[in-house]
């Protein structure tokens, strides 16, 4: 049996400049994307309580549910039910179209999985870019590649997407910068509220992604401006100048809100926060629901001004592992094992 597990992510400051070739800083979550390949006689996918036996290539179309996740990344490898025989379960406990990456860490989880049973080595940098081009070209979502790394590499990262604003995923494209900044800082003074509100990321991304195509400044000049956002964010944090990183928080969200990219929940909870003392407030992820990230020394009080205020649910981002893969059987030896001696 195989286990992997990816996390989720919540971005600090520069986000979502992932699509721009711009720059971004990202905290892990402790919730977490796992994916289980047992043997089996025939091929089988289960995500999250769908469960569905492929008996020939024409089942790996994808049909808009959870089981398109495994078909994807199965499809990317050209692997089906004559060629690949087993079990592939799945499953998550971050919350569900909320802007912290749930998706994405599936992929990850389930191309770590399927790379373990194929006994191929990938370096985190090709996991992160073959998931990507699983959800980009199998799955036709617009999206960046934040969600992807952060999912391979776990932890606090600085990350660096410039040559990538194309989407393209060419052969000569640069790989990304990732540059951890855990070990110096640790933890942050963070904390993250669900709106309760899902929304289809890529939809969110799509409209203003076309406007950047076509040149319009408050755009262009936006993205660019918070892509810096995330460099100088990086000094405030390495400083541990809270106050300096919540200013640039602000600016991130004022921006991205300008452009239309929040909504009238995130932005409600972000005033809460703002009105409670909090040092900066901002999107976690895309808008139009989903959740915010607050930078904060009060924790129990924001925490408890989000609650009244609505929030559905709370989570506090940490600098975690990133993609986990282990072989459950050679875990379970070592133990017997290191039992009998």
């Amino acid at each position: 049996m195989i286990v992997s597990s990816a996390p989720g992510r919540c971005g600090i400051v520069g986000n979502p400049t992932d699509m721009y070739g711009g720059s971004v800083i990202s905290c892990s979550t402790v919730e977490r994307a796992r994916c289980t390949i047992m043997d089996a006689p025939s091929l089988t996918v289960s995500v999250s309580g769908f469960v569905q036996m492929l008996r020939s290539e024409e089942d790996l179309q994808l049909q808009g549910n959870y089981l398109d996740i495994p078909k994807a990344v199965l499809t990317y490898f050209e692997l089906n039910p004559s060629n690949f025989k087993c079990r592939l379960s799945a499953g998550s406990d971050i919350p569900e179209s909320a802007g912290l990456a749930g998706s994405t860490a599936l992929v990850v989880a389930v191309v770590g999985a399927v790379l373990e049973k194929l006994g191929v080595e990938m370096d985190r940098f090709a996991i992160a870019e073959t998931a990507r081009k699983v959800e980009y070209r199998i799955m036709g979502i617009t999206c960046g590649y934040q969600d992807q790394h952060m999912a391979a590499f776990g932890g606090l990262n600085y990350m660096d997407f410039r040559g990538k604003e194309r989407l393209a995923q060419d052969e000569n494209e640069p790989l990304a910068t990732v540059e951890p900044l855990q070990k110096t800082v640790g933890e942050l003074p963070i904390v993250v509220a669900h709106t309760g509100i899902q929304r289809n990321s890529g939809v969110v991304h799509k409209s203003i992604r076309d406007r950047w195509m076509e040149g319009e400044t408050a755009v262009v000049e936006g993205y660019r401006r918070i892509a810096e956002l995330a460099w100088l964010g990086k000094k405030a944090i390495l400083n541990r100048d809270w106050d300096s990183l919540g200013t640039l928080m602000n600016e991130n969200h004022q921006i991205q809100r300008a452009l239309g990219g929040s909504g009238p929940q995130n932005d409600y909870l972000i005033d809460v926060c703002l009105d409670n003392g909090a040092l900066g407030a901002k999107l976690a992820g895309a808008g139009q629901g989903g959740t915010i990230v607050a930078l904060t020394t009060e924790p129990d009080r924001i925490v408890q001004a989000l609650r009244s205020a609505g929030a559905k649910r709370i989570v506090w981002p940490r600098p975690v592992e990133g993609l986990a893969v282990e072989a459950a059987w050679q875990q379970q030896l070592l133990q017997e094992y290191q039992f009998r001696g």
